[in-house]
């Protein structure tokens, strides 16, 4: 039988569209199932525990659980290539970082990955500032005298990190190159063990996250020099901004933030964006990342476009820190 045109172009237009129909359909259903959150990392640290954090408000938001799965391996990029191949649906998204969509790209020439193109920006969750920390018996008392007893001394010094790639790694790269000193540096499996060196007097500083170090600073079991956020941490207002300290170039803050693959329907992304929102202006979790040493980004920093630039920004920033290092991963 032959249609009329008119007839087969309204068939042919109605068949083209059934697609857009269809991502839209599910778009407005989403979710219907289990979402899961991929932590590139291990449980128990500052990720998983953010992770769990906001991932159990924006369930009841959604209405559908947000089971957290830990993939870790290669400094998180394991985990990051996962969901970079997971279905554009919304319902695989991470929770990376500064190490997984900044240092990754200087530290792994193969990566599988570019973070600034094949994911979609959900928003930030956390900061936590980073803190220049000493074995407590090291004997300058304040950053000024530590600039100059490194420089005076630094054959004899090490420095402990928990591994090539971390964050403790590459903010102690830039610290030394601040400094213009090559320590000795201590690895370690993980920031707790090198921490517990540090309080053991095993290594000599080292730059730790707040979340790690606040309650040992808080202890006094170890002795910090600064602050390397943009303000006075609000549990640890003794130790001063490395701007107060007078090293000002040292700005120090490991930022954690939701993503999903590429392609997620734009309805999707809002809603996640949306729901994470919700969460950081809830007093619980409010409270709860603040006591994992987190500050919570204002509405200035929240969203997508405020985090593709952040991303954008980071790439740009280490890069040149760490191929001046020369470091093979």
């Amino acid at each position: 039988m032959k249609l009329p045109r008119r007839q087969f172009l309204y068939l042919a237009a109605g068949a083209t569209a059934l697609p857009v129909f269809s991502r839209i359909a599910r778009a407005q259903a989403y979710p219907s199932r289990t979402v899961t959150l991929v932590v590139p990392f291990a449980a128990g640290g500052t990720t998983d525990f953010a992770a769990r954090i906001v991932g159990e408000h924006m369930s009841r938001t959604l209405g559908q659980q947000f089971i957290v799965e830990n993939v870790a391996g290669a400094g998180g990029t394991t985990g990051s290539i996962r969901v970079k191949r997971a279905k554009s649906d919304g319902y695989t998204i991470l929770i990376g970082h500064i190490g997984t969509h900044a240092f990754s790209v200087s530290l792994y020439p193969d990566l599988a990955y570019n973070p600034d193109i094949d994911f979609e920006p959900i928003g930030m969750v956390v900061e936590t500032p980073v803190f220049i920390v000493a074995r407590k018996d090291l004997p300058p008392k304040d950053l000024k005298e530590f600039v100059a007893y490194a420089k005076a001394n630094a054959e004899k010094l090490n420095m402990a990190h928990a591994g090539v790639g971390s964050t403790t790694f590459v903010f102690g790269l830039l610290l030394n190159s601040l400094l213009g000193v090559k320590p000795t540096m201590v690895p370690f499996n993980g920031a707790a063990p090198a921490m517990n060196a540090l309080v053991g007097g095993q290594v000599d500083y080292m730059c730790l996250g707040s979340a790690e170090g606040g309650p040992q600073i808080q202890a006094g079991t170890i002795k910090a020099y600064a602050n390397g956020g943009t303000e006075r941490h609000s549990t640890l207002p003794n130790v001063p901004t490395t701007k107060e300290a007078g090293l000002s170039e040292f700005q120090g803050l490991t930022w954690f933030a939701l993503f999903a693959p590429k392609d997620v329907p734009r309805p999707i992304l809002d809603g996640l964006t949306d729901a994470l929102d919700k969460a950081l202006d809830d007093n619980n979790v409010r409270k709860r990342l603040l006591d994992i040493g987190g500050d919570i980004p204002g509405k200035a920093k929240r969203g997508q476009q405020p985090l593709v630039a952040l991303v954008r920004s980071e790439i740009a920033r280490w890069t040149p820190i760490i191929k001046a290092a020369n470091i093979k991963e």
